[in-house]
């Protein structure tokens, strides 16, 4: 008996609808996280600059210290924040709520 080959019907997503990759993701937080490490660096160097001045700096220079001690858990906060798009396309773990098939409804000759 010959096999009746049908064109199955697949549903075709957009590219533009796809979540971010993880690698362009991870790319992004790295570069984040480096910038705020930058910034982390340019406030320990200039603390240790300004401490040395006479007092109106040398108060700046122990606020750029607090920076420096604090902006690694920002830093952290910042690169991992909004980690990801959920993208337009299939769920992988199953049916999408809402499109499920549904039992029979029962009308009202049914109950008479």
């Amino acid at each position: 008996m010959p096999e009746s080959r049908e064109p199955r019907k697949q549903q075709v997503f957009s590219i533009t609808s796809a979540a971010e990759s993880q690698t362009q993701d991870r790319v992004r937080r790295e570069k984040r996280y480096a910038f705020s490490m930058l910034v982390r660096t340019v406030c320990f160097l200039g603390g240790v600059v300004l401490v040395m001045q006479p007092m109106p700096w040398a108060v700046i220079g122990w606020l750029m210290f607090v920076g420096a001690i604090f902006l690694p858990y920002v830093a952290v906060i910042f690169a991992n924040a909004g980690v990801r798009k959920k993208g337009d396309g299939p769920s992988p773990f199953g049916p999408e709520p809402g499109k499920q098939i549904e039992g029979p409804r029962s009308t009202p000759l049914d109950h008479g």
